[in-house]
């Protein structure tokens, strides 16, 4: 796992000088959240980590807490829990193609400003990490139902009034472990992901590298408080903190 303070990027990010960040971590269940919880667990700048999730996590750790909660649709009674929050990872979400159009938009919009405006509340200072996607539309034009409901979480996150706000939109997203594929198109992406890195990296991140650099900025922040990074920005942050620890 990468140190707790060696995350850098293009503008310079602000490390914290004492062990007491408190971050919450939504969607832990998923491949990405599943991540970024271990990892900010094991990491020595996070004081606690609460996992907002439908079904309890069988793992337990001094600086976990789960809160269950399962409709999203309200988030009221998360006020207490996400109360003097210094992060948030929101890596809830669903395929295309799984749920069904109405659906998909109430997960990846009304979910996350519903989960936004309780945060707000609780914890105005949080910074947000928020798990978007490669070709995210803030304009509403796309024919891509998904690339327009991710555009309009974004454009609701930015005037949320956080004073960090950080969205990652990356490519495919390379499992690492073994999985059940949702899709014949994500087996075939796992299948070729050797030839595809090779010949278009800046499509490609791997799961885990993806949730780190989604928990170091929300734990450090940066400095121009807004910021949208595409695959090829999440993987520079990568590459450097790979360099900076070898």
């Amino acid at each position: 796992m990468t140190p707790a303070n060696q995350i850098a990027s293009g503008p310079r990010m602000n490390v914290p000088t004492r062990d007491q960040t408190r971050l919450v971590i939504v969607g832990a269940t998923g491949m990405v959240g599943g991540y970024a919880l271990r990892y900010a667990l094991e990491h020595r700048a996070v004081k606690s980590a609460t996992a907002i999730v439908r079904r309890k996590l069988d793992i337990s750790h001094p600086k976990l807490n789960q809160v269950v909660h399962r409709d999203f649709a309200d988030c009221s009674a998360l006020t207490e829990a996400l109360s003097t929050q210094d992060g948030a990872v929101f890596c809830l979400g669903a395929y295309t193609g799984a749920v069904s159009d109405a659906e998909l938009r109430r997960i990846t919009v009304d979910y996350t400003i519903e989960f936004a405006r309780v945060l707000r509340g609780s914890s105005p200072n949080a910074a947000f990490s928020f798990l978007s996607g490669n070709g995210a539309d803030p304009t509403g034009r796309s024919r891509i139902a998904f690339a327009r409901y991710k555009g309009e979480a974004e454009n609701a996150l930015l005037a949320a009034g956080f004073p960090s706000v950080c969205l990652f939109r990356p490519a495919y997203i390379y499992p690492v472990e073994p999985r059940q594929e949702p899709n014949f198109s994500y087996r075939l992406l796992r299948a070729t992901y050797p030839a595809f890195q090779l010949l278009f990296p800046n499509q490609v991140i791997r799961a885990d590298d993806l949730a780190r650099a989604m928990v170091d900025v929300s734990l450090q922040g940066t400095e121009r408080g807004d910021r949208v990074l595409e695959n090829r920005d999440i993987r520079a942050m990568v590459k450097r903190v790979h360099q900076s620890t070898a």
